[in-house]
């Protein structure tokens, strides 16, 4: 299928650059309006340099046979000029391409252009250079500011304009957005904020893009602008003007992740009544944030402190494998709400009718009488309820709503969940699956498939090692020497001591203390070359045991951010390195302040300034061999080649062995790597979906190293010698690294024959259970299958005491050797093993690589 899209989409783009025939955009209070027809859209939204270009065609494809209508993207500024005016539109940053991609799929698009756009990104996507202009203040009414916003956002208009990518052309662009989020802060900036918001809108709208742009969460929007929700639940909100439709441009359908931190999980069923509600009482656009996260490759994640994954618990997950039953569960429900389009669009507002003390109902209907749909909630966190509609009865489980696009016929419950359950393999060969379960759905194999015998290592100076250092009185900022360029810096100052304070510490038995008063992200203390200790934290103080010796001492703190603060306001004034004094305690004649002293300089390290990563490195650098009984040590360079593993599955490095640093494979920057480990407590055994959800809710991965899986693309890597380099900080041991595979070994569904069919059937009204694959995988057994009272979950079933004993063999018939299967959850395809009793039918698959053709059903 892979395969088929990406020929397809090429051939369009190779065609013509005229996606759809061109239309115009407009809204009123009920939805936008394409081409002068209300619509109820569903987005999906997708950072472009969060993949390869080669993984966007899939994405694409993914999210529309999940049921979207629009992709929703940020602008990266910061990627897009990474120096002021000189551009790049290449690689992961060539927007054209994605939007090309976008359109020949036959999906709009929403452009989110910012150009500050938070994201969990370094800086919130504003290049560091931003700050260095004189006299700037971000995001206000701010000369400076305001001449380099237009300038960009400019920029971008005219190219998407240039390259006849608006709906009014032909293209897929629908909407675009200024400014984002800004109504959380504009406070901060008094008067200035407000003139600042009518300022931008002014700006963008002046561009003449001719499509409406959106603000989010700015109430203060001015009247030809449409303001939208952001959060986990938008079906309370409201515009500020009834001539405005109800959009919701982020819904988080999951969450980030800090190092040292918890993987949040928002469960499908939660997300898809959140989803239901919005549309049940008004809403007509909700974008999903993100329907595929992707990785920080790099050093673009933000922070400080947020991971190299950004797979968010998205229904297409890091690697661009479907997240199951997430992906599944709201295809259903896309489905169900496009069923229920023409009463949505045609009515002006809903009927609500009240069907108990927490049970409600919402029914639209148009001119035509057939064109009545209706949503009946029950927002009770702990009981069912049976209620009665329009002369019927209806059983709404709790925290769940039912759609029913004729107002008769229920065809999805939020609650009820008939997809299937993915099980991700991480693996050593594509051929091979594991039997022990890890944490959320995901696998791990137990034995151990080194990625190299064969390493060499280079040791990373302490201190100076350029000819651009440089001394100065006085503390300096961290990033007004770096520019970010890189994320260390050296500051290297030095301290005399005397025979009096050696005596005077052993007379006393004092210890002398390095004080830092505020420091971010993380320092390393050196005493005479020695690491002595370390600190990490956001604007932390630091207290340091010393140890000095008579005579002068060289004190070096090697500075280093983890990704620049992404949110909040005047994110110009925040910076890295250290704040406040520096000051040594306990010397004879008392402290002495280093804060004014002379310090040298030393930007970055010299395996970058020498790109020890590139592939065509010098071999003369000084690599030696590395043994396996060589100590691991601080500030340590380690290379070595790999063999790709087979198949086309997505490939991960599994760098548990390692402490922290950064990796490099062929050249290209995969990512930072730390292996701090999450709390013991805080993790839950069992997942509620009911009530509201929010980040600290069903979280995993108590106790174990928030990531340990490093995604290095297919498309960066050759099948044969692979170049991997790593800088390692803190130790390590890279022969201890594996290179790994990620697929889908497992399926499962559990489906009872109350359930709704799917939406595609659902005039049968007969429960069916669907089984399906990764593309190029063919199911190739049936593991457990019973019709009747099952028990347990997902690769712990059992047979309960009803049980048709022809469940595996029907299974194995309808399934094996193909890439899907259905069958009917009834008494009349396995029999009736229990009268009078509602029965169920639970089913694993295994799914194992095709050898030849697939056979779809």
């Amino acid at each position: 299928m892979q395969n088929r899209i990406v020929v397809w989409l090429a051939m369009a783009l190779t065609v013509t650059g005229e996606y759809f025939k061109p239309f115009n955009v407009s809204y009123d209070h009920r939805a936008l309006q394409i081409d002068g027809q209300r619509r109820m859209l569903i987005s999906a939204g997708i950072h472009y340099p969060r993949a390869t270009p080669q993984m966007w065609p899939d994405l694409i494809a993914k999210s529309k046979d999940g049921g979207a209508d629009v992709i929703q993207t940020y602008v990266f500024w910061s990627g897009h000029e990474p120096l002021r005016q000189q551009y790049n539109f290449e690689g992961r940053y060539d927007l054209v391409k994605f939007v090309k991609l976008v359109g020949a799929s036959g999906l709009y698009l929403h452009l989110r252009i910012g150009p500050y756009v938070c994201a969990e990104w370094n800086f919130g996507g504003f290049p560091v250079w931003l700050r260095d202009i004189p006299g700037i203040v971000f995001r206000t009414d701010n000369e400076p500011f305001k001449e380099e916003m237009k300038r960009f956002v400019k920029k971008i208009v005219d190219v998407m304009r240039e390259e006849s990518l608006f709906s009014w052309q032909g293209g897929p662009i629908i909407m675009l957005q200024i400014e984002n989020e800004y109504g959380n802060i504009e406070g901060s900036y008094g008067q200035k904020g407000k003139d600042y918001v009518k300022w931008a809108a002014k700006m963008a709208v002046g561009l003449g893009a001719g499509v409406p742009w959106v603000m989010c969460q700015q109430t203060d929007a001015p009247e030809y602008i449409i303001d939208a929700c952001n959060g986990y639940y938008c079906d309370g909100f409201k515009p500020n003007s009834n001539k405005k439709p109800v959009l919701w441009t982020e819904n988080w359908d999951g969450w980030y992740t800090t190092w040292g931190g918890r993987l949040p999980h928002r469960p499908v069923e939660d997300l898809a009544f959140a989803v239901a509600r919005f549309y049940q009482r008004g809403g007509s656009f909700q974008n999903y944030y993100m329907f595929f996260g992707g990785t920080n490759f790099g050093r673009t994640s933000g922070g400080p402190n947020y991971v190299t994954s950004y797979d968010y618990d998205a229904p297409i997950d890091e690697y661009g494998l479907l997240s199951q039953p997430k992906w599944g569960h709201l295809k259903e429900l896309h489905a169900a709400i496009k069923l229920c389009e023409p009463g949505l669009v045609a009515a002006e507002s809903a009927q609500y009718i009240k069907l108990g003390s927490m049970q409600e109902a919402h029914v639209y209907r148009g001119g035509n009488t057939s064109d009545c749909s209706a949503f009946l909630a029950n927002i009770d966190e702990h009981k069912s309820s049976t209620v009665q509609f329009l002369g019927q009865s209806y059983t709404l489980p709790p925290w769940s709503v039912s759609i029913l696009p004729d107002c008769k016929n229920t065809v999805f419950n939020t609650a009820k969940v008939g997809t299937q359950t993915s099980i991700k393999v991480v693996d050593f060969e594509p051929t091979s699956f594991a039997k022990n379960s890890g944490p959320y759905h995901l696998m791990i194999q137990k034995k151990a498939s080194l990625i190299s015998e064969s390493w060499m290592s280079l040791k990373e100076p302490i201190g100076v090692w350029g000819d651009d250092n440089f001394t100065v009185q006085g503390i300096l900022e961290h990033l007004n020497v770096t520019k970010d360029q890189t994320d260390y810096l050296w500051y290297i100052t030095r301290v005399y001591v005397s025979d009096e304070d050696i005596a005077h510490w052993k007379e006393n038995t004092v210890t002398p203390l390095l004080k830092i008063d505020s420091m971010r992200d993380v320092v390393r203390i050196f005493i005479n070359g020695q690491l002595i200790g370390s600190a990490r934290g956001d604007w932390v103080e630091v207290v340091q045991k010393v140890q000095l010796k008579q005579g002068y001492n060289d004190l070096m703190l090697l500075s280093q951010t983890v990704g620049l603060q992404n949110y909040g306001a005047f994110l110009e004034k925040d910076g890295a390195g250290f704040k406040g004094n520096i000051t040594l305690t306990g010397f004879k004649n008392g402290d002495v302040d280093l804060t004014y002293s002379p310090w040298t300089y030393q930007v970055g390290l010299k395996g970058e300034f020498q790109k020890l990563y590139a592939t065509d490195n010098d071999e003369s650098s000084g690599w030696t061999n590395l043994t396996h009984d060589t100590v691991p040590s601080i500030l340590s360079w380690y290379k070595t080649y790999f063999d790709s593993p087979g198949g086309k599955d997505p490939v991960v490095l599994d760098m548990s062995s390692m402490g922290k640093g950064e990796a490099w494979v062929n050249g290209h920057h995969i990512g930072r790597y730390w292996t701090l480990v999450a709390p013991e407590d805080g993790c839950q055994e069992t997942c509620d979906y009911r009530g509201s959800y929010n980040s600290d809710k069903c979280q995993t991965n108590c106790g174990k190293p928030t990531q340990i899986w490093y995604h290095v693309p297919r498309s960066w890597l050759h099948p044969l010698d692979n170049l991997l380099v790593l800088f390692e900080e803190t130790g390590g041991n890279p022969f201890e690294i594996t290179v790994k595979t990620v697929s889908v070994g497992t399926v499962c569904a559990h489906v009872s024959e109350d359930y709704y069919p799917p939406v595609k059937m659902w005039s049968q009204m007969k429960a069916v259970m669907e089984l399906q694959c990764e593309d190029g995988y063919i199911i190739a057994s049936i593991e457990f299958a019973s019709y009747g009272t099952p028990q347990g979950s997902c690769q712990a079933f059992s047979t309960g005491n009803c049980h048709a004993p022809t469940s595996s063999s029907i299974l194995s018939k309808a399934c094996e050797g193909k890439n899907r299967c259905e069958i009917q959850v009834s008494n009349s395809v396995f029999g009736d093993p229990c009268p009078w009793t509602v029965k169920s039918l639970a089913v694993e698959a295994r799914c194992e690589p095709s050898s030849s053709g697939l056979s779809e059903i």
